[in-house]
């Protein structure tokens, strides 16, 4: 039986030594195996073309069949894993709470702990006349978030 532990040790040995890292790793029944990869800079077709080459090398059909696809993020997902976050510092994201409140900010840090979202809202200031542009920095474990989704921006 073909087992996400042993997909995951294998695409780990190909991509050791490199700025690839794994974001998720799915075998569902009758072998079908999905994985996804990304890198701290992006990553190329030819760089999942590796691994897929490298995990059809390891992997025996003859012993056992399967379905294969490595593949990069897709945007219109949410961020996975601590270091997606890490690579996106600069971008906007649209974050799900698990309490169900939604916040949108720029991501202006990540850690292993969290992440930190700039955000501004026009809210009404004691004292002044109309609403007035706030920035607010907001600090969010991961364990606070639901998903966080990349925000796309055509400008």
């Amino acid at each position: 039986m073909i087992t996400r532990e042993k997909v995951e040790h294998l695409i780990e040995e190909k991509i050791q030594g490199t700025d690839m890292f794994i974001v998720e790793v799915s075998v569902r029944p009758g072998n079908v195996i999905d994985v996804t990869l990304d890198s701290d800079v992006g990553i190329t077709i030819e760089a999942c073309t590796e691994v897929h080459r490298h995990l059809l090398h390891e992997m025996d059909r003859d012993v056992e069949d399967y379905s294969l696809e490595v593949s990069s993020p897709d945007l219109m997902k949410p961020l996975k894993v601590t270091r997606q976050y890490m690579k996106n510092v600069g971008r906007d994201l649209a974050v799900k709470k698990l309490d169900k409140t939604k916040i949108e900010g720029e991501l202006i840090a990540a850690s292993d702990a969290g992440i930190t979202l700039k955000t501004a809202q026009k809210e009404e200031v004691p004292g002044k006349k109309g609403k007035k542009l706030v920035e607010r920095e907001i600090a969010l474990s991961y364990a606070e978030i639901a998903e966080a989704k990349i925000m796309i921006r055509f400008k």
